[in-house]
């Protein structure tokens, strides 16, 4: 073939697929509805099984489950008949996923599923097979076609099974009202999980690295704690120990650029920009962020953060530090 034919039979393929998946929106029904509620009723875990290439649908809509709100467990039909039966509890309920319904091996276990009672869904291309009639409730992901030209390779049927159990997901995710929140807390590792999780107190400066001068402390001295902290800047404190004000490496050298070396005779009140935006510990790091860019009439690197009950300075957060968190 040509590349224009290759790209014809390319096209062809999607559109298959996709006609497939579009079938499925015309045949929602009450059984759907019933399916959703038995998964959002379930006190144990979704158990999702299948053999083959539904067996890897299967591990993607366990994933998807278990990522948005409902617990949920991939059983590899095969396998089960060899022991991993007992990971089933009585709490579960069983999601099977097979195109024909005459899997054997989704066959051979139903009468497991059946003494323990668990309620069984069945996803398949033939609503009167087997595993069909087996079923407390169907949910028909039939397709037409398969994309495969010999119509032997599962194609569009292993697609409309994905995107149903896609659907599956997303409803009940949105039944349940899960949040972004709870999104989070199952992927602390994703760029989300840390955007949500993330609090100002895990990434601050405090203690001895803390950069902290008194008001009436000389330019110089001011200088040598900004250098040594090494975050560009000092916090100013008054007689309470109040934040007043702070001192960044560009003040001290616009200050030189307008005064000269007489800046040096000044005290940090005199230099210190007064009011500074500041952050409690327990906000976000992502807004601690946000307020760094939001600054005018020039973006900020650092917030001092400050104890609610007495405002007095007990971190500083910079922008390198929420950068090397990978926000």
């Amino acid at each position: 073939m040509n590349s224009g034919e290759l790209l014809k039979r390319a096209a062809n393929v999607l559109r298959i697929e996709a006609d497939g998946i579009a079938s499925m929106i015309g045949r929602l029904d009450e059984n759907f509805v019933r399916a959703l509620q038995l998964l959002a009723d379930c006190s144990g875990k979704v158990v999702v099984t299948g053999m083959g290439k539904s067996g890897l649908i299967c591990r993607k809509i366990s994933a998807t489950l278990a990522s948005t709100g409902t617990p949920s467990f991939f059983l590899h039909s095969a396998d089960a008949l060899h022991g991993d039966l007992g990971m089933i509890m009585k709490e579960d309920v069983i999601l099977a996923v097979s195109n024909s319904g005459e899997t054997s091996e989704i066959l051979k276990i139903l009468p497991h599923f059946k003494f323990l009672g668990l309620k069984l869904v069945v996803m398949t291309g033939k609503t009167d097979s087997t595993l069909a009639k087996a079923a407390d409730v169907v949910i028909d992901v039939g397709v037409r076609e398969e994309a495969c030209p010999l119509g032997l390779a599962p194609t569009a049927s292993t697609t409309a099974a994905l995107a149903m159990g896609d659907a599956l997901a997303i409803v009940l995710l949105e039944h349940k009202g899960f949040k972004e929140e709870d999104f989070a807390l199952r992927h602390p590792g994703g760029i989300l999980g840390r955007r949500l999780l993330l609090r100002v107190e895990d990434l601050m400066h405090s203690g001895r690295e803390l950069p902290i001068v008194r008001s009436d402390t000389a330019i110089k001295e001011a200088l040598f704690e900004i250098t040594d902290k090494r975050l560009g800047v000092t916090g100013v404190i008054d007689e309470r120990e109040k934040l007043v004000g702070i001192i960044t490496d560009g003040d001290v050298r616009r200050g030189l650029q307008t005064h000269g070396t007489e800046i040096f005779g000044k005290t940090a009140q005199e230099v210190m920009t007064s009011a500074p935006r500041t952050i409690p510990k327990d906000a976000l790091a992502s807004e601690a962020l946000t307020r760094m860019e939001q600054n005018t009439p020039r973006p900020i690197t650092s917030l001092f953060v400050l104890d609610v009950g007495s405002e007095k300075p007990i971190g500083v957060i910079h922008l390198h530090d929420i950068f090397k968190a990978g926000l």
